[in-house]
């Protein structure tokens, strides 16, 4: 499959995502719940990129999305790095004592959540499900309900038979795993270990992608029009 990816034609295999591409290339996508030895589910939207035309794109979960001939795909434009903000935004307003979302808003350049935090223990991404069923051959544990009652929990809420405590949902879950304590009430968001080098190829270029060392550190900013 002949793609595009952030100026760079690629010949991809046919059962590659975007994802995969962009890993293959060192281009770095943000995700939360995917995982290589899980199939793909696309709930949590932070690994979301551009496709199409400037005149016609819209945005796709990138670890879901299957690449096909002629695939234009930007992964870091403006418009895709506001969107994936705005995404981690909400999480962490949900669960903000999740180290590994507070360290993805640190990565990504957050400094501010604009949503009263829940201080919940759960964000839905569905990874301890996937864990569960495919690598431990349980399906101890599954999604109930819709909507804002959407919840993960065992069948009629009672002890399964199926489980057998070996904890495999707690090693993987991105909240459970590593607790942030810096984050309060008052703040939600809480950027001990923020970055502060932000982009400023950004508001320019409309896309960034840099080659050498950290993002935005080396100077060699990549523009897509101009090919250098």
């Amino acid at each position: 499959m002949k793609i595009r990816i952030d100026g760079i034609n690629f010949d991809a295999p046919e059962d590659f995502t975007i994802l995969d591409a962009a890993r293959f290339l060192g281009l770095d996508i943000p995700t939360l719940c995917y995982h290589e030895g899980l199939s793909p589910g696309g709930n949590c939207r932070l690994c979301i990129v551009e496709i199409g035309n400037r005149e016609r794109t819209k945005l796709v979960t990138s670890c879901t999305y299957p690449v096909e001939e002629g695939l234009v795909v930007r992964t870091s434009s403006e418009r895709v790095v506001k969107t994936r903000k705005m995404i981690l935004e909400l999480l962490i307003s949900q669960c903000p004592t999740s180290k590994v979302l507070q360290d993805l808003a640190s990565t990504m350049g957050l400094n501010k959540v604009r949503f009263k935090g829940k201080w919940e223990y759960c964000i839905n991404c569905g990874l301890c499900v996937r864990m569960c069923e495919e690598q431990m051959m349980a399906k101890a544990i599954g999604f109930v309900n819709r909507g804002n009652k959407l919840q993960i929990s065992t069948p009629f809420d009672e002890k399964s038979d199926e489980c057998r405590k070996c904890g495999a949902c707690m090693y993987i879950c991105p909240v459970v795993t590593l607790r942030c304590h810096g984050a309060h009430p008052e703040s939600v968001l809480c950027n001990g270990c923020y970055n502060s080098l932000q982009p400023t190829c950004i508001s320019n270029e409309d896309n960034y992608n840099c080659w050498m060392g950290l993002k935005y550190e080396c100077g060699t900013c990549y523009s897509e029009e101009s090919n250098t």
